[in-house]
Order: structure tokens, then sequence, then C-alpha cells
């Protein structure tokens, strides 16, 4: 069945898949700031960053709770960071511009929890500077899952691992010729991983494309965070690599055609 199949549908899977969003961005954000702090996401209730008191129900509704409370805690009154409703309304966005793509198929289902892996490391490293192995095993995992029910032909799953291998592998040897170059850590073994698992989604030309959008968000990022903290701080780069990949997995094809198109 497609979601195309007539106005109704469209509509209803649309305000669906906005609604789930919004619950797994509120999911993601809770689970990226435990496992930051060396946390267990799988147990235990939320509660507020700021008293820890345990948050009930009214607390914990998308957006609307943050909108509602005026961006307060219930209980102490101190204000919450308007992260949260931005992650969750982020999310409800990526979840529907996923099913817009891909429309409801396991393809659809494979590349949203890619995107949930993408978007929890995102916050953990943005939280700690560290790219959780978790988001990637449970990436890589899913879309070994899939190939059961997706059958593509043994030439594009080589191409895929090959891809994962050469762009993991090289990064990694790039990276350490340059630690000796620099005398320091130029790139973390977290941000390596996750470019051997965007290979397996992306392959050749998506991760490549992956890397060069990357380059250009970190450059703006370490820009915007320079100008506002100063210089000297560390920047993350995973969220660049995760949006450039969110990205590219979305609106790759078009995004390469822009790209091409500049160049004349």
């Amino acid at each position: 069945m497609s979601i195309y199949a007539g106005r109704g549908l469209l509509l209803y899977c649309s305000v669906l898949a906005c609604v789930l969003g919004a619950v797994f961005g509120s999911f993601l954000n809770c689970a990226a700031w435990r496992i930051a702090h060396g946390e267990s996401f799988l147990k235990g209730h939320s509660r507020c960053p700021k008293c820890e008191h345990e948050l009930g129900a009214k607390d914990l509704v998308p957006v609307l709770s943050w909108v509602f409370q005026r961006g307060c805690c219930r209980y102490c009154g101190e204000k919450i960071s308007v992260r949260y409703p931005l992650t969750e309304l982020g999310f409800a966005l990526l979840t529907l511009a996923c099913l817009l793509h891909f429309d409801l198929s396991v393809l659809c289902l494979r590349n949203w929890v890619f995107l949930c892996c993408l978007f929890c490391l995102s916050l953990v490293d943005l939280e700690s500077y560290t790219i959780p192995d978790g988001c990637l095993l449970i990436a890589a995992g899913v879309w070994l899952a899939a190939l059961p029910f997706l059958r593509p032909g043994w030439g594009e799953i080589l191409r895929a691992l090959l891809a994962g291998l050469v762009f993991g592998g090289g990064i990694l040897l790039l990276s350490l010729a340059m630690d000796k170059i620099l005398g320091r850590e130029s790139l973390g073994g977290g941000d390596v991983k996750l470019f051997a698992v965007v290979g397996l989604y992306l392959g050749f030309a998506g991760t490549l494309f992956t890397m060069l959008f990357a380059c250009v968000l970190g450059l703006l990022f370490a820009l915007a965070q320079r100008k506002r903290d100063g210089a000297g701080k560390a920047i993350p780069f995973g969220p660049s690599i995760s949006a450039a990949a969110a990205a590219m997995l979305l609106w790759g094809r078009r995004l390469i055609e822009w790209y091409i198109g500049l160049l004349g």
C-alpha cells in the first residue's frame, strides 16, 4: 500500500509520522543525555535536569509540554533548554521526510532507524565529544537484517561493504597521518567508524559527497561556535557527518545535481 493512494491516506500518514517522530525525538534526546552522562536509558523515569524531580505524563508531551509550561519546570520553576522542543520538532520533520521519500516500505523503516541512530549519536557527541558504539552497531545490524527483505543483488551488497571498508579504512589512515603531522588527534575513532557505517547505506558516491558536505557543515559550525564561545574549544564532527549523511539519504540525487551545477 502506498501513502499516495489518496489525499486522506497521505494526510493521515503524514500526521502520524510527525507525532511518531516527535515522540521518538523526545526519547532520543533523553537517551542521548543519559548515554553522555553514563546512565542507562532503558530503566528509570524521566526527570527534570535541574531539580531531578520525576516527571509526570503531562510533562512529557512532546513540544506542547514545553510551550504550555513556558519553557520552565513545573516543580522547580527553572528554565528548560529550548533544545528539547527543537529536537522533537526536528526529528518529527525528519520522520515525515523519510516517509514521503521512501513511502510505506521496509526501506523506509530501515532508513528511519538509521536516522534515529544518526540523531542520537549527534546529540551524544555534542554533549560529551564521543560517538557511542551502540548507535553504530544498531545501524549496521539493521542494514544487515533488512537485506533478506530488500533482496539487493550480490554486486550491490559487495559495493556497499567495500564502500564501508574503503571509507572507514581510508579515513583511519588519513587521520593517523594527520595525527603525526599535527602532533595531536585530528579525527576521533568514532568519526572513522561512523563513515564506515555511512558507506553501507550510501555507497561510494553517496559517502564521498557526505564527506564533502560534512566538511562544509563542520567549518560553518566551527565558525559559529568560535564566534559564540571564542577560540580553543573542541568541535565535535559527528553532528556534521550525521547531518550530511541524512541529507544524502533523503535528497542525495538533487544535492549531487546541485553541486555539479555549481561546477558548471
